[in-house]
């Protein structure tokens, strides 16, 4: 197996219990329920940076990335440099997050978070929505045309934005349908966790425009960022960059600083 299908596995082990012990009724019953979301998809069209900050303490490709920087502190941070919104991890075994990060975020932050999580049940979007999420994310890779339908068309009855990821063209042209907002385009390769950004670029002209096109994963350079732009990309999912520094915050105002110049 390759490393999405062991977290598959993992996943609906871990959703069987939750089930039991926090039922879909006492999920929207949670104020944070009650909250309208903020866009992430029309963040992304009128901001001058396209930039998704990402909070993620490990990843099984990396292992350890920071486990010192609060969520909270770091939100704020990203928050004041500008970014357009933030991702938040809430895969506890391969990414060391929580839904307590996302709650944390929300509470520190009124700008859009996006719940960065392997979606295999609609039980996992209420809860998206329950916790302070925004928008979700949901893997080609690992649903079928007719789940990401499902899914989608839930999100968005949910007032929930959803950034469907990609990492080639047989996902891509087998998940396109209205109920998506964003298409992102992962450009590291699972298998081997290989990074390239020609990944994005091939994948551009296949994406119709009324989607906003992200680019995820190897931003590391502003001229990456400038390269992508001219390809159509209005997103950029940054994550590993920012948070292997001590100060997350400060790294994405000097990194959306140099946007600028």
């Amino acid at each position: 197996m390759d490393i999405l299908e062991k977290i598959v596995v993992d996943k609906k082990r871990e959703l069987q219990l939750k089930k039991t012990v926090i039922p879909v009724r006492q999920l929207e019953a949670s104020l944070l329920f009650q909250r309208k979301p903020v866009s992430l998809a029309n963040s992304l069209r009128k901001s001058k940076t396209g930039i998704i900050a990402e909070y993620k303490r490990r990843s099984p490709s990396k292992s350890v990335i920071n486990q010192n920087s609060s969520v909270q502190d770091v939100a704020l941070g990203y928050k004041n440099a500008g970014a357009s919104g933030m991702s938040v991890l809430t895969d506890g075994k391969y990414f060391g997050g929580s839904l307590d990060d996302l709650v944390i975020a929300r509470a520190a932050v009124e700008f859009p978070l996006l719940r960065k999580e392997f979606i295999i049940d609609e039980y996992q979007i209420i809860e998206a929505r329950s916790h302070g999420a925004d928008t979700i994310l949901l893997i080609a890779a690992i649903l079928t045309r007719k789940e990401i339908k499902t899914f989608s068309e839930l999100a968005k009855s949910l007032q929930l934005d959803v950034l469907l990821e990609v990492h080639n063209e047989e996902e891509l042209v087998k998940s396109i349908m209205p109920s998506l907002d964003m298409l992102g385009v992962n450009n590291r390769n699972l298998k081997n966790f290989e990074v390239n950004l020609e990944t994005s670029i091939s994948l551009s002209k296949l994406i119709p425009d009324e989607f906003v096109k992200v680019s995820e994963s190897g931003i590391s350079s502003v001229s990456s960022i400038k390269m992508l732009r001219e390809h159509g990309y209005e997103g950029f999912l940054v994550g590993e960059n920012f948070m292997k520094t001590t100060n997350p915050g400060e790294s994405a105002a000097e990194f959306i600083k140099q946007m600028a110049t």
